[in-house]
């Protein structure tokens, strides 16, 4: 995993109870160890997202409780033709 998104992975679980307080349920983008953005939506996150920030440093992560809840998303420039 990138070092840039490990960090702000790591930060997600290590406040995911405060988090998932605050933003149940949504779309959550994070850089540079700060929630930027909540989106209803992973469509959604990314595209705003990517209006102000590099694409592939931040994360999007959906906000719920639980360990089995845990998702990484990755964007790239890459395409496949």
């Amino acid at each position: 995993m990138d070092s840039i998104l490990k960090k702000e992975f790591e930060f997600y679980l290590k406040n995911q109870d405060n988090l998932v307080k605050q933003y149940a349920g949504r779309y959550i983008v994070i850089k540079d160890e700060k929630v930027i953005g909540d989106y209803k939506t992973t469509i959604e996150a990314l595209e705003e997202s990517k209006k102000k920030y590099e694409e592939g440093t931040f994360l999007i992560q959906l906000c719920v409780p639980g360990r089995d809840a845990y998702t990484q998303t990755f964007h790239s420039r890459v395409s496949f033709q």
